[in-house]
């Protein structure tokens, strides 16, 4: 009689564990889903800051050099980007997991025409020049 018993409270412990890890489970699931979303967007926003950072920094030092000089970078991206460039600025506009927009902006000085680049995801080359005897700088991808 004794070895019923133990038994019974055995399964009553393995049933009660049981469920209380299916609420468990059912609680956190969605909200670690949220978090990985939220922190593949911090990560996407960081990336694509620097690689704009990193162009904008590149026009500066051409514009510093003056005509004749030349810049080559290379960015590895991991999605596909589209930059505008405005003859003061570099941007993008990223699209978040929640459906909104963030705007990524970085000023400089130069003598740049508005255009716009698309950077592909892998390996991307931009050249920025300012040829001599030329009014204008100019930036493309190879």
């Amino acid at each position: 009689m004794i070895k019923d018993d133990v038994g019974q409270i055995s399964l009553e412990y393995m049933l009660i564990f049981t469920i209380s890890l299916i609420i468990f489970i059912v609680f956190t699931l969605p909200l670690a889903e949220l978090t990985i979303k939220d922190t593949f967007d911090i990560s996407d926003t960081l990336n694509t800051k620097n690689d704009v950072s990193k162009i904008a920094q590149a026009i500066k030092r051409v514009y510093g050099e003056g005509q004749g000089s030349k810049q080559v970078i290379h960015i590895k991206s991991s999605d596909v980007v589209k930059l505008n460039i405005g003859n003061d600025y570099i941007s993008a506009n990223l699209k978040m997991n929640d459906g909104s927009e963030k705007l990524i902006k970085e000023n400089f000085n130069s003598k740049l025409e508005k255009s716009t680049i698309t950077l592909n995801k892998g390996e991307n080359t931009i050249v920025i020049e300012w040829p001599v005897g030329g009014g204008l700088m100019k930036i493309y991808k190879m």
